[in-house]
């Protein structure tokens, strides 16, 4: 046996679900529901781009899941299996392991079992990850079906990820006088996100219009307003700041709330009729859900205001990929 199916073998081929096909043949078998839909998502990994070299390979292997989980809880899809590429200059035993207990945590949670994949070498650590899930296609929450009146709902706390990310880059925040208390609050935030998988599933029949919050606030919100043909307004002191934050100034938290990226909670807009049951959902599932804001029916508008009227704007609205 070669040495890359060896690695496979050892690391990355526990038991499948009965019913499943896993890691042995070409493709794996995974079984849909009759009159669902598959939904499939798929998410790159780059190491000095998407993560730092030095990131504990337990947390990696979480998030490496956890980003692809989080565009099936956009759609309200339940997780059906996932298959994993590793790309890395060379064989690191101790490396591997750990990454897959890590991987296998969030599956074995998630109950979105591992089913295939494959390894090579490459210059750099690169991870892609594929999931498969379910969801029946008359209810999959889509960015096109915003409408006018819409509440606008926000699951978890914005800003943490982006302050650890700033702090892990060397860039104190102004004011800030213990900055290793505040990045140990803040990094769980960036480097194992738990998206609201379980929550998410009920959400078809509620809710109209979702994404995740990968990019930051404003600009993942904005491919909704995009598609829907219509504009929103959000106020800021509705918002659910991470509490962390509290210590920071006024403008890195703007920044780090409404333009922060790697968040992988939901944002998702419902009509008023369904206030009480999302809450309700949100109470059986253990989930913050806050609504901060509504659709409004003047196509590309996008405004954030406080209580007292003030606008707040913000310079960077989002990651760019390129």
């Amino acid at each position: 046996m070669g040495r890359e199916f060896d690695l496979i073998d050892r690391y990355f081929s526990r038991k499948v679900p009965a019913g499943y096909l896993g890691g042995g043949d070409d493709c794996a078998l995974v079984p849909v529901a009759p009159g669902m839909q598959m939904a499939v998502s798929t998410d790159l990994l780059i190491e000095g781009r998407h993560f730092f070299p030095d990131v504990s390979p337990f947390t990696l292997g979480h998030k490496a899941l956890a980003v692809n989980l989080s565009d099936l809880a956009a759609m309200g899809a339940k997780p059906l299996g996932c298959v994993l590429g590793i790309a890395m200059p060379s064989i690191n035993e101790a490396w591997l392991a750990e990454f897959a207990n890590g991987f296998y945590a969030l599956a074995d949670a998630a109950a979105c079992p591992l089913v295939g994949g494959d390894t090579t070498a490459a210059d750099t650590i690169t991870l892609c990850v594929t999931v498969f899930g379910q969801v029946d296609p008359a209810l999959a929450l889509r960015r096109s079906a915003a409408q006018a009146g819409d509440d606008i709902w926000v699951t978890g706390v914005l800003g943490g990820p982006h302050v650890a990310l700033q702090l892990l880059q060397g860039r104190v925040p102004p004011g800030c006088n213990n900055t290793a208390a505040l990045l140990a609050q803040v990094r769980p935030a960036l480097e194992q996100p738990l998206p609201p998988i379980a929550f998410s599933q009920g959400l078809p029949g509620l809710a109209h219009a979702a994404l995740d919050i990968s990019d930051g606030l404003l600009q993942d919100l904005g491919h909704i307003l995009k598609a829907s043909r219509c504009g929103a307004q959000l106020f800021y002191d509705s918002l659910p700041v991470d509490p962390a934050l509290a210590g920071v100034s006024q403008a890195w938290q703007e920044e780090a709330v409404l333009g922060g990226g790697d968040v992988y909670q939901l944002c998702f807009t419902a009509p008023v009729s369904s206030r009480n049951a999302i809450q309700a959902l949100a109470h059986q599932h253990s989930v913050l859900a806050t609504r901060v804001g509504s659709i409004v029916p003047q196509a590309g508008q996008l405004s954030v205001t406080r209580n007292n009227g003030q606008v707040v704007s913000v310079a960077q609205q989002g990651f760019q990929h390129f």
